[in-house]
């Protein structure tokens, strides 16, 4: 047995295992499935718990909307026309208007 040989035998005591290409890829497609299957469990439960929510306080929610779409109606207007106007000019209205130098 050469120099070589007999390093090669004691080194091999240290080599990592051997990895399986198919196993590691079936172990983490489960993992993201399960990793899915969580996220799309909050993501889908957090609306219909609202939903749920908004459902019950109708009742009470629609008269105090209906007050307050009265007296906000005039401010809405005045907001909407400017959120338009600021994507009309680009959103640099001060630029646009000639305000900016």
């Amino acid at each position: 047995m050469d120099a070589d040989d007999r390093l090669k035998a004691l080194f091999a005591g240290d080599e990592p295992p051997a990895r399986d290409p198919e196993f590691s890829t079936a172990v983490m497609q489960r993992v993201m499935r399960r990793e899915f299957r969580a996220d799309l469990g909050v993501l889908a439960g957090g609306p219909v718990v609202g939903g749920l929510a908004l459902w019950a306080l109708w009742p009470v929610v629609l008269p105090a909307m209906v007050r307050l779409s009265h007296e906000l109606a005039p401010t809405a207007a005045l907001l909407a026309l400017a959120a338009g106007a600021v994507v009309i000019l680009g959103g640099r209205p001060r630029t646009a208007l000639g305000l900016e130098s």
